[in-house]
Order: C-alpha cells, then sequence, then structure tokens
C-alpha cells in the first residue's frame, strides 16, 4: 500500500483546500476535529491547549461562542498536532509512517516550481474593513496561552508579510505578536531571520517598516511561513507551485502588499524605527521564559480586515514535545536532509529533527559509511546549514540500521558505539537566538547570542567496523516473521 502511494503523481499530492475554512471541513472529515462553545479567552482556551499540544493523537478544536465577544468571532487551536494533519495539509497521504511520509515530501518539496500570487480586486477577506480611529485589535478573542505571559498574544498562528526595499521580494514570516490596545500590536522577531533582516533594512533608513500580519490563514500558507524557505523566495510563490496554481492576493490600501484573499484576519500598518513598547515575556519553543520583557517595534494598525464569522489561528509553542515541535520536525528534516545532500555528503539515508528538542536543539543522520571520516562530514554539514544552523545544540550521526525517528534507538547508538573523548567535535560562536535559555547572563549584556554546537559521531568507527561487535537483534525479515506469527500475544 505505501508503495502504490509513494508513485502517486504530483497532481495527485496537492493540497485539496483553499483557505481555513475549507481545511477545517477536511479535518472533520479525517474525524480529528471537535467543537466547544462558551470557552473563555482569559484562561479556558489557553488551559485546552496545554492538555491538546502535548499529545500526538489531540484533535485539532474550534472554539466559538466565546465569552465577551461578539457572536460569530472563532479560534482555532492545535490545528497541525498530528501526522496525519501535517500529511492532509500538505496534500500527502495521511497515513504513512513518518520515515516515509518524510522521503515522499522530499520528492515533492524538489519538484516545486514557484508560480507567482495573482491579484484580485475582490476577495473574502475585504468583507470587512476598518480604517483609522475604527480599527479595534481587541475585537479579536486572543487568548492568554501561558499563564506568565506579559500579555494577550493574537500572532502565534500568524505570519508577517514584508517586501524587502532593496530587492522587492515579498517575504511571509511567523514572529509572535502581542496586543498592546486598540491599534497597536508589539512584535518580536530573532536576528537574521528574513523579516527582521528587511525590517532593519527600512529602520536603518530612517523609514517606517509597512506590515500586514495575517492572523489567521490557509494552514498551508502558515506552514511556508516558518518553514525555510530559501531567502529570496517568496513564501506565496512557493505555495503556489505546491497547489500548481497561484495564490490569490489582494493589494493592502495602506501598504500596497499582497494580502491572502481567503484570510480571516489581517492588520495592516507601519511599524517606526524610534517607537518601541514593552513586549514579552512569553513561554517559548524552548519551554522557557528566556527573553523577558524589553522595548521591540510596534505595529500601528491603519487598517483592520476580516471576513464575516471570523476565525484566528492559534498555534503557541509550549515545553517539546508538543504540537509546533512535531510539525516543524516533519517540515524541517526534509528540508535538512536535501541541504546535506546538496552539499555533496553520500548516501544520507534518514533524517530527523527530534521532536523532544524543538524540532532545532537535537537533530538525528543516518548514513551508509562510504570512507573514513564521511559521519564527521555529515554532521558538521547538518550542524551549520541553513536548516540546521540556527539555535542548534546536537548532531548525532548514525549507522544506516539506526533508524533515525526512533530515540531509544539513537540513545542505544549514542551509548554503545561512541567514545565521549573521540567521538564529540565542538563548533563554538554558532548562530543562536535571545530566546536560548543557556546563553550566559554577561554574554546576553553585550548581545553575543551564540551558543556552541557538539556532532556526536555514534557510528561504528569505520576503520574497524567490520570488527566491531554483531548486534544480538533479529534481521528485519526475521522480525517481520516474529511480529506476523506471534504479534497478536501484544493484543493483549
Amino acid at each position: 500500500m505505501a508503495e502504490t502511494l509513494i508513485q502517486a503523481t504530483s497532481t495527485e499530492l496537492r493540497p485539496r483546500f483553499r483557505d481555513l475554512r475549507e481545511w477545517l471541513a477536511g479535518v472533520e472529515a479525517l474525524g480529528e476535529l471537535e467543537r466547544v462553545n462558551g470557552a473563555s479567552a482569559e484562561e479556558d482556551i489557553g488551559l485546552a491547549q496545554e492538555v491538546l499540544t502535548h499529545s500526538p493523537t489531540a484533535p485539532a478544536v474550534l472554539f466559538d461562542q466565546i465569552p465577551g465577544y461578539a457572536p460569530g468571532w472563532r479560534v482555532v487551536s492545535n490545528p497541525l498536532g498530528t501526522l496525519r494533519r501535517i500529511a492532509y495539509t500538505l496534500g500527502l497521504p495521511p497515513d504513512l509512517p513518518k520515515g516515509e511520509l518524510v522521503d515522499l515530501w522530499r520528492r515533492r518539496f524538489k519538484e516545486i516550481r514557484p508560480i507567482d500570487p495573482v491579484e484580485m480586486t475582490d476577495a473574502p477577506i475585504l468583507e470587512n474593513v476598518l480604517r483609522g480611529a475604527d480599527v479595534d485589535v481587541l475585537r479579536v478573542p486572543a487568548p492568554k496561552w501561558h499563564e506568565n505571559d506579559g500579555g494577550r498574544y493574537i500572532g502565534t498562528g500568524s505570519f508577517d508579510i514584508t517586501r524587502d526595499p532593496d530587492e522587492g521580494w515579498v517575504n511571509l514570516g511567523t514572529y509572535r505578536v502581542m496586543v498592546h490596545d486598540r491599534y497597536r500590536v508589539g512584535y518580536y522577531i530573532s536576528p537574521g531571520k528574513h523579516g527582521r533582516i528587511q525590517r532593519e533594512k527600512y529602520f536603518a533608513r530612517g523609514e517606517k517598516c509597512p506590515v500586514a500580519m495575517v492572523l489567521g490563514s490557509d494552514p498551508l500558507l502558515f506552514l511556508a511561513s516558518c518553514t525555510e524557505i530559501p531567502y529570496g523566495l517568496s513564501e506565496y510563490a512557493w505555495v503556489g507551485g505546491l497547489r500548481g496554481e497561484p495564490v490569490p492576493v489582494v493589494r493592502g490600501l495602506v501598504t500596497g502588499l499582497p494580502i491572502p484573499a481567503y484570510a480571516e484576519i489581517v492588520l495592516e500598518g507601519y511599524a517606526r524605527p524610534d517607537f518601541r513598547l514593552p513586549e514579552g515575556p512569553f513561554g517559548e519553543w524552548t519551554g522557557y521564559y528566556a527573553s523577558d520583557t524589553r522595548p521591540e517595534p510596534v505595529l500601528e494598525v491603519e487598517a483592520m480586515y476580516f471576513r464575516n464569522d471570523p476565525i484566528l489561528l492559534g498555534q503557541p509553542p509550549a515545553q517539546p514535545p508538543d504540537e509546533q515541535s512535531r510539525f516543524r520536525a516533519f517540515m524541517r528534516s526534509a528540508v535538512l536532509k536535501d541541504e546535506i545532500e546538496k552539499a555533496g555528503v553520500p548516501d544520507v539515508v534518514g533524517v530527523w529533527c527530534h521532536e523532544v528538542g524543538g524540532s532545532r536543539l537535537f537533530n538525528v543522520v543516518a548514513i551508509r559509511q562510504r570512507y573514513p571520516g564521511h559521519a564527521r562530514q555529515a554532521g558538521h554539514v547538518a550542524a551549520m546549514c541553513r536548516a540546521g544552523a540556527y539555535t542548534g545544540r546536537y548532531v548525532v550521526v548514525v549507522d544506516d540500521d539506526i533508524d533515525p525517528t526512533n530515540l531509544e534507538q539513537v540513545m542505544w547508538a549514542l551509548c554503545t558505539r561512541s567514545d565521549p573523548a573521540t567521538s564529540i567535535d565542538i563548533i563554538k560562536r554558532a548562530w543562536a537566538t535571545p530566546l536560548d535559555p543557556r546563553i550566559p547572563p554577561e554574554q546576553r549584556a553585550v548581545g553575543d547570542y551564540t551558543n556552541s554546537r557538539a556532532i556526536i559521531d555514534a557510528t561504528r568507527p569505520y576503520e574497524w567496523r567490520d570488527q566491531f561487535a554483531p548486534v544480538n537483534t533479529m534481521s528485519p525479515e526475521t522480525m517481520r516473521k516474529a511480529y506476523e506469527r506471534w504479534g497478536w500475544l501484544l493484543r493483549g
């Protein structure tokens, strides 16, 4: 069955939904959507998300009839919490093992040929348009996601649209967004991210940075906005290529930026280089409040767009493994494997960016060893290529008999095939973030947001691999026979 699915054509493997509403209908058809009425934004939705996010089988939940907010305003949480929903979002078969899904996704990823968005003059996002004094961000039921957050975070399942002032290309990037008042929201972007690079270009000239924030969207656009898309390539074009048709957009009335025609809620305006307000703290993807309250740029909202009965897409990080680490592990593993191979490393048989490390801090590469130094080469490339460089910590390289997605197998290989004195390389001053809780206070004080990386060679040493003690496990063929004959005992 799996082999038949993997042979499917690109046309058959395209996403089948146009917007968040069609996506929710598809997820409900999969039996993975629950509806809840009457939960509060002040406490209940955040509590529910904390329960949902740590379970790899939890449903997506659509919250409606939220007390204190106008009828029709809704919130969806835990949208991408299961592998089945991730696969559905990408147009892949929903019931393959994750290793097979990653390989299938990599094939599709390589086949994508960008298609630029198409501009429309009318669209559902224009059903309600507020300008000037009518803007009121407080209409949106932004939850208090974590009990110690410094405010309401309206931007967790969101993305910011910006345009490079020099090169003209449009970027979609996911960054956290905190509500200040009716017409101002603060937004933090880690150093080195594409959206921050573009914002700094405007600020360096003393110019305002135009921004459109999409707070509820087609989940495929959201996934693209938090994936390592190559610099200079717009996520709109990438999604268009995956779908096989252009993403419909409308031109923002204030900034002229392209806004998704089928978005749910959009804020549009400018951030000034000379104006900041305190932002944070916010419970981040590392599982810590690693960055305290500090002044951050502010979007002053000049236009607010929303559909009738709009839906806020909620996707807050939590202590991993959580919802965010699960979908990012899937997306990032495919990209990381592709980048390692593009760097010339042969015989990479598998890659997994483990959920327990937030899909960044603990990455595993499985190789079929071909020459001395092969494992170190794979580890160093994995640690420093684009997909692996940002806030990494450990890269473990294993042999091809180890499943890189299986944490127990990986740790067994690490414990039995690596030697602490000779198997570990350290890279210093690597790209990190203020969100890294392990950066010392004195280093933070001078703005040094770098860390170190450990590359652990957990392969059989190449030079004497044939003399390495044989494993005591059955061959795959014998193991399959054992489960076919005696697997019924486990069903009790």
